[in-house]
């Protein structure tokens, strides 16, 4: 399988799992194999490096707006320009951390 498939698009506006279980991420990350969001490491359930290990899809690309910076889970270094399907990020209303409504209150009062 290839690390890299730029044509399929991204998994949802957020990490897959939190959604599904109500947690919330500080920053997400799109598989570039399929599309998974996950969120990051410094995110309480670092699904995304969580799916990089259990799948062997090595290649994530940031899901923030404006960054267009990749890693590479196996060779933990950084690349940019992957060119994926849109949309690129989350959408720009989306705060980080988020989702809105979801971030403990006294996360909110360390970020502030």
């Amino acid at each position: 399988m290839s690390q890299v498939d730029p044509n399929v698009p991204p998994s949802g506006t957020g990490c897959v799992e939190c959604d599904a279980t109500g947690g919330w991420w500080f920053h997400l990350r799109r598989c570039a194999a399929c599309g998974h969001v996950g969120c990051c490491d410094s995110s309480p359930s670092q699904h995304a490096s969580a799916h990089a290990a259990d799948t062997g899809h090595r290649i994530a690309q940031s899901y923030e707006p404006g960054e267009d910076w990749s890693w590479d889970y196996a060779a933990e270094q950084f690349g940019e320009g992957l060119q994926l399907a849109p949309p690129t990020s989350h959408p720009i209303a989306q705060p980080a951390p988020g989702p809105a409504g979801r971030v403990p209150a006294d996360w909110q009062r360390h970020l502030h």
